[in-house]
């Protein structure tokens, strides 16, 4: 099922549904199947074909929704890119994709104007007077309907880029199909209803911000588009849109439920609230469902790569769980000390701490990395993806995740996950946040090292390592041997922590605390 067949089934189901709200602009479906149309012809007037890269370096807006869709409608790909990646990846993406046109507003106009194409596209500015052409003149010049193109399930509708913390970043194809069903499954796992209401925080680069447009499309509900992080302008959108349910960062919860002002706001329209991207504490989660009162409360695990690996259907009743398989998925569970290409090696046994693969059999899996064979190829092995997390099962058979492979700490022969140990330490009062890492000993090999951005004045390490003796969950052998303070802990441009830059002493160190 192709995307764009279903955006019109909703046009057609719905026509004076609102669709699309930003602000005081509203579309109703009607109204948006017309700019679309609008955009597409112009699209396809400009030479823009099937199979055809459209990079678009937007804010969640308005134009942004309207040329996702008139690029489905051409058949060619949606590639939005992160506004927030240096210059030196745009042009990476830009050239990796070989985009036919980019489109861009002005706060991504230097990312483009500069940049070193190996083969010039054409570049669309959303303000009058940047790129070759505006979007208003996209707008006028689409007088007529758009000439019928053929799509089948399996031709690609969009390019994500994954921001890993090394090297460049890696796209990610989707077809029609893994959206499609993605979408379906995220519906019936969450679910989510006819008409529902969101709001658009999460950008749409990103899997979270994709999926929330779809959803909201596929029920013929209002997708209320926000540009800038600001929770002001969410709460807002909040108590004035009627908020059904949302799709947020554990970041973004907690800037809404933090709000001064969120006591004022009346969430009884909110009947589902979904989070990824992080692991979320037991503080916010409690804060979360004291505030919004959901009616279900959900955790999604999954990637760019494939959409759905588990999902918890109620992590009020158990915090930091991932719960069970998607509805198009198989997960199992490989020894780390294992190598990578004997998967007999699987081992789904509850309590054992393993590798988390997934079975590529799946309506929601891609199938390899764009021009990154040798990606690939480290990736997918014997028709499973190999997440590079570490987890176990409980008694429940519900999915734990406790780390990173690659950030495991070999300390005396024993196997530490960093997030074991951070989990404790964001435990005392007087941190901010925590973030441990193996620092090299000549003596055990590595030894376990915090680095803390504390809440307030007052924090030393022997509170700390007073802390954690004391802790009932913390084995002496994991506790940090060194605390390091800092001012915050360095990320990349999706929010990830780059535990390399804390390794290799890229950091503001705090003198006094």
């Amino acid at each position: 099922m192709n995307l764009y067949k279903m955006f019109s089934f909703a046009a057609e189901r719905f026509p004076n549904q609102k669709a699309l709200i930003q602000g005081d602009r509203q579309y109703t479906y009607s109204q948006l199947a017309e700019e679309v149309n609008q955009v597409a012809f112009s699209l396809q007037k400009l030479g823009v074909k099937a199979h055809d890269r459209v990079m678009v370096l937007l804010k969640n807006r308005i134009e942004m929704v309207v040329m996702f869709w008139a690029v489905q409608r051409v058949g060619a790909v949606f590639s939005p890119i992160n506004l927030r990646l240096s210059a030196e990846d745009i042009q990476y993406c830009v050239n990796d994709l070989e985009a036919k046109l980019i489109v861009f507003e002005e706060a991504g106009k230097h990312l483009v104007m500069k940049q070193k194409f190996n083969e010039r596209p054409l570049l669309i500015g959303l303000e009058e007077g940047t790129g070759d052409i505006s979007y208003a003149e996209l707008l006028k010049s689409g007088t007529a309907e758009v000439e019928p193109c053929p799509i089948l399930d399996d031709d690609l509708a969009v390019i994500l880029y994954t921001s890993g913390t090394t090297g460049k970043p890696k796209g990610v194809p989707r077809t029609h199909r893994n959206e499609y069903a993605s979408s379906m499954a995220h519906i019936i796992q969450y679910r989510y209803q006819l008409l529902d209401r969101t709001l658009g925080i999460p950008a749409l680069s990103h899997t979270i911000g994709l999926r929330s447009l779809l959803t909201m499309t596929f029920l013929n509900g209002a997708y209320i588009a926000l540009p800038d992080f600001d929770s002001d302008e969410w709460l807002k959108a909040m108590a004035k849109e009627n908020i059904s349910c949302l799709f947020l960062t554990p970041t973004m919860y907690h800037d809404l439920v933090s709000h001064p002002n969120v006591k004022q706001i009346d969430f009884s329209a909110l009947h589902s609230i979904v989070y990824s991207g992080a692991p979320m504490s037991e503080e916010l989660i409690q804060k979360c469902d004291e505030v919004l009162k959901p009616q279900y409360f959900y955790n999604h695990y999954g990637s760019t790569e494939i959409y759905t690996f588990t999902f918890c259907s109620d992590v009020r009743k158990k915090p930091g769980c991932v719960g069970k398989p998607g509805i198009h998925q198989r997960i199992s569970l490989l020894e780390p000390s294992r190598k990578r290409n004997n998967l007999s090696t699987s081992i789904p046994v509850k309590g054992e701490i393993g590798e988390i693969i997934v079975e590529m059999n799946s309506a929601e899996a891609f199938r390899g990395y764009w021009n990154c064979p040798e990606a690939t190829k480290k990736a997918i092995k014997q028709g499973w993806y190999f997440t590079g997390d570490a987890g176990f099962i409980d008694d429940d058979g519900d999915l734990y995740v406790i780390g990173r492979v690659d950030d495991m700490i070999l300390s005396g022969g024993e196997n530490i996950y960093p997030q074991e140990v951070e989990k404790v330490l964001a435990e005392h009062p007087l941190v901010c946040e925590a973030v441990v890492v193996g620092e090299d000993d000549k003596r055990w090999g590595q030894i376990v090292t915090a680095f803390i951005v504390p809440e307030s004045k007052g924090l030393t390490p022997q509170m700390l390592d007073y802390f954690c003796k004391a802790h009932k969950r913390l084995p002496n052998y994991k506790r940090p041997r060194k605390y390091v303070f800092i001012s915050d802990v360095p990320r990349n441009s999706a929010g990830k922590v780059l535990r390399r830059d804390l390794r290799e002493g890229n950091y503001t160190e705090l003198t006094s605390c």
